[in-house]
């Protein structure tokens, strides 16, 4: 099961290389699944690709009258699919609606930062964006939205480098102490992560994929983010542990179910990173299913 299939990039991998294999293909991106179906067409009956939320697959499994897995892998995050279309408003870099879902369904970015309240933001920009100033930029946000609404990545964008700098130029300014990453960075991965959901979703996945998996298979997680790689961390090392007696405070070792493969997260290598630049913060890790 590829739970984030995407373009079909690592499902198109796994079945070159595994003449044996079936992929089960999720994701709840149309367009990314429109472009993956193309991609993935020579390999006929050996897919089969469905729009889902990855945290559903219980009920995706038995829909389709599917069995267990012998692999599951998730790559999380946003796609270069969604980072390069202006429409999706993923990215600082070109400007287009405020948009921001990966699929097509609930609410957009612009919804949160003209209807939730300034503390609202604030713990979002603080919780999902590590952002320093976030009660800077909850307040600002809450003042503008009172003359316009923000309907733009730009309006966005205008408004972080206003709220950083009395210059509201790039490049000036406090953000200085911020090195290499520009001063939205982290205002728009908070706001990403807050309308997709994605750390509730993450953690929901964790909860309930173990129980997919057949004896000896392997899950394989690649986050992107600390917030994403913490989750994965724990929820693996609470699996590989099992459960704690309450009055002892002893794991019962019978009550294991995974076995943690990489100690520490596989991280690109210089090679991979010069060829696709977007894959340096990424971190793997990998379990086996007992």
């Amino acid at each position: 099961m590829d739970c984030t299939v995407g373009l079909g990039g690592h499902a198109e991998a796994i079945l070159g290389a595994s003449p044996e294999v079936r992929v089960l293909g999720v994701d709840r991106d149309p367009q990314a699944l429109a472009m993956a179906r193309e991609r993935l067409e020579q390999f006929g009956s050996r897919v089969r690709l469905v729009e889902a939320d990855f945290a559903d697959l219980p009920e995706v499994l038995e829909q389709l009258g599917e069995g267990l897995a012998t692999g599951v892998l998730a790559d999380l995050g946003v796609s270069s699919l969604q980072l390069d279309s202006a429409e999706r408003g993923f990215s600082f870099r070109r400007n287009g609606p405020l948009d921001m879902r990966m699929g097509d369904q609930g609410p957009t970015a612009a919804d949160v930062v003209n209807t939730y309240s300034e503390e609202a933001l604030r713990n979002i920009l603080w919780q999902h964006g590590n952002e320093r100033q976030a009660r800077r930029i909850a307040r600002a946000l809450v003042r503008e939205r009172e003359i316009k609404p923000l309907e733009t990545t730009d309006d966005l964008k205008r408004i972080v480098y206003r709220a950083k700098s009395k210059s509201g130029r790039p490049g000036r300014g406090p953000w200085r102490r911020e090195g290499r990453v520009d001063p939205a960075t982290r205002v728009f991965q908070a706001l990403r992560i807050e309308v997709n959901m994605e750390l509730s979703r993450l953690q929901t996945l964790l909860d309930k994929v173990v129980k997919l998996i057949d004896a000896e298979g392997r899950l394989v997680m690649i986050s992107y983010h600390s917030l994403e790689d913490r989750i994965v961390k724990n929820s693996l090392r609470q699996l590989a542990r099992g459960k704690i007696d309450g009055i002892t405070g002893r794991t019962h070792s019978e009550t294991r179910v995974i076995e943690v493969l990489t100690k520490k997260p596989v991280r690109p290598s210089a090679e991979e990173i010069a060829i696709n630049p977007r894959s340096r913060s990424a971190r793997l890790r990998a379990a086996r299913r007992l």
